[in-house]
């Protein structure tokens, strides 16, 4: 009779061990099975719910036979590349997409400017508009054209310009104070004059506001960077 239930309390404790086993496998495998899925919604999730997954903000992207003669021919030049940016966004306005897109190219490439100093105007500007597409695109372009990395650090995380170029200061300390105070004063007008010229500094000046006007468009539309791009700018 002993051995009787010896023998039975022995399989009741390999069966309760047994049966624990199965457990904690089974949870190991739905915590990986959950880990995975969790990730795969954190991937389908990245963007807001109001935000397309074609174009990281909140219009669809642009059906080509939905445009006029006009904008097709925008669409086909600008458009079909590439669904996330301001230009895909302007699409919805074909004049104003080919308006905007003639002014940005003669102000970037035309004007004269230093394209060194383009860059650095127009990261100001997307700094000063906490825009953080525009930021991440121009970072890299701003590098290759001479940008060092310890001046965009300024502009980055706004930090004194004492120790720049003069040049590179007062476009900083210019599209600080236009932007951020909606005034520019005397001693940085005068020596924005003084380094750029009439002429240079209203078309420094004016790539701000045109970039300015940018930032706006994809604020408003909650643009956000590609799925495959690391944002560069620190919003809070």
């Amino acid at each position: 009779m002993k051995s009787f239930r010896f023998l039975i309390g022995l399989l009741l404790v390999i069966g309760t061990s047994v049966m624990a086993g199965r457990a904690l496998s089974g949870r190991s495998e739905q915590a990986a099975t959950t880990s995975g899925g969790s990730a795969s919604q954190a991937s389908m999730a990245a963007f807001p719910k109001d935000v397309y997954a074609d174009t990281g903000n909140r219009l669809p992207a642009v059906k080509r036979d939905a445009l006029d003669d006009a904008g097709k021919k925008l669409f086909d030049t600008r458009g079909q590349a590439d669904s996330f940016g301001p230009g895909a966004i302007r699409l919805y306005s074909p004049s104003v997409a080919e308006y905007m897109g003639g002014v940005n190219d003669y102000l970037r490439h035309k004007s004269g400017l230093d394209p060194r100093l383009v860059e650095l105007a127009i990261l100001v500007t997307a700094r000063e508009s906490d825009c953080e597409y525009v930021w991440t695109a121009h970072e890299p372009m701003g590098m290759k054209a001479g940008l060092q990395p310890e001046i965009i650090d300024v502009v980055r995380y706004r930090k004194s310009t004492e120790g720049l170029a003069e040049k590179d200061a007062v476009i900083i300390q210019l599209g600080r104070e236009v932007m951020a105070k909606h005034h520019v004063s005397s001693d940085v007008a005068a020596r924005a004059v003084n380094s750029f010229g009439k002429q240079g500094l209203v078309n420094i000046v004016s790539l701000m506001g045109d970039y300015a006007s940018t930032a706006i468009l994809l604020n408003a539309f909650d643009q956000h960077v590609r799925p495959t791009d690391k944002p560069l700018l620190p919003i809070p």
